[in-house]
């Protein structure tokens, strides 16, 4: 009766494993997808406009360092000093 329920409980980890990881991995594909179309880490201020045009908004760096924010209608990109941090798709 003990291995019963322990290989049960063992299966259910299992199932429940296996579902959060093709959630994990569906995501990624998405982001993998996005990637191409908007700038990646690294990239200087003066690529980014260069490549994608001016933003919609420019938000007014903030902190040390700087961190500074601009905004196109598909994407968010952030930087830090004049080189790209991040560049986030909004849904």
């Amino acid at each position: 009766m003990l291995r019963k329920t322990f290989i049960g409980c063992l299966l259910a980890l299992t199932a429940a494993t296996t579902l959060g990881d093709t959630l994990l991995l569906d995501g990624i594909e998405v982001d993998q997808q996005s990637a191409a179309s908007r700038p990646r880490r690294g990239t200087t201020m003066a690529s980014v406009e260069a490549q994608f045009g001016a933003p919609s908004e420019r938000v007014p760096a903030v902190g040390e360092p700087p961190i500074t924010r601009w905004e196109y209608p598909g994407f968010t990109v952030v930087f830090e000093h004049d080189r790209v941090l991040h560049s986030v798709v909004r849904r």
